[in-house]
């Protein structure tokens, strides 16, 4: 019997026709990590689709902070089925309280133009060192970060892949690429001449989205790189792209946070 990847574990739900209950790790005193939901949200948006159909994008609010340790309940509304789309919603409760909105997209593979502008990488692969930053939602990766990266985060550029192979099918690699989507943007959406370490206020993510472009496979290197576009009203807004070991872009992100000083 073949063993379960952790995320393909994390996907296993308990369905009840569009209902599905998440299973939730535990850890002590955590807020849950936005990029765990948000994967988990477009699995069970999946899981309404035709094999045939993949996911195309996905944009997600994280109305309010959630906890390890307690199952959420996603509920899916089929928006739209078409020939060539699909459209899903998907609402992420937690003891009835709403914790998640997702608007999500799956698409038939089509024959068209295959292009994007290249993007000279910010960080070489040789020139990262490895990194273990303090974070729950990175323990199942490896990273190699700027050597000049002392903050107790993961701040892009950055290459990461997972430690663990992940099953070859599309839905669950493409809930893999989004939960690694949430761990850079924070970081990169800090205020200029912020204190890179925990105590400079609260931060969290407010609204992010993914744009999958390309087959993802999760256990080579990849560059994440993010760049912001500004900071107002405690608000910090940045864009990023996942780029393989040749410079294919493979995902488009974009993120605001929130950064209370």
């Amino acid at each position: 019997m073949t063993t379960k990847s952790w995320i393909a574990g994390l996907l296993d739900f308990d369905r009840d026709g569009d209902v599905f209950i998440a299973p939730q790790w535990s850890a002590p005193g955590s807020r849950l990590f936005g990029g765990l939901i948000a994967a988990q949200a477009l699995g069970a948006a999946g899981a309404t689709v035709g094999p045939d159909k993949l996911p195309q994008s996905l944009h997600a609010y994280f109305v309010r902070g959630g906890r390890y340790g307690v199952d959420v309940e996603l509920e899916v509304e089929r928006t739209r089925d078409g020939r060539s789309f699909d459209t899903r919603r998907v609402t992420a409760r937690q003891q009835g309280k709403v914790i998640l909105e997702m608007i999500t997209s799956f698409q038939v593979a089509e024959e068209g133009p295959d292009w994007h502008p290249p993007r000279p990488p910010s960080l070489a692969f040789d020139a990262a060192i490895p990194k273990d930053p303090a974070l729950e939602s990175a323990e199942r990766f490896e990273l190699r970060a700027d050597p000049a990266d002392e903050s107790p985060w993961a701040v892009p550029p950055y290459w990461v892949r997972t430690r663990d192979v992940i099953e070859d099918d599309p839905l669950i690699r493409a809930c893999t690429l989004t939960y690694i989507s949430d761990i850079g943007p924070v970081p990169a959406a800090r205020p200029p001449g912020t204190p890179a370490n925990d105590e400079v206020g609260f931060a969290a993510s407010l609204d992010h989205s993914v744009w999958f472009h390309r087959p993802f496979a999760p256990d080579q290197w990849h560059r994440y790189e993010v760049d912001s576009l500004g900071n107002s009203h405690s608000r910090g807004l940045v864009v990023g792209g996942l780029y393989d070991r040749t410079g294919s872009l493979i995902a488009s992100t974009s993120q605001q946070a929130l950064w209370r000083l």
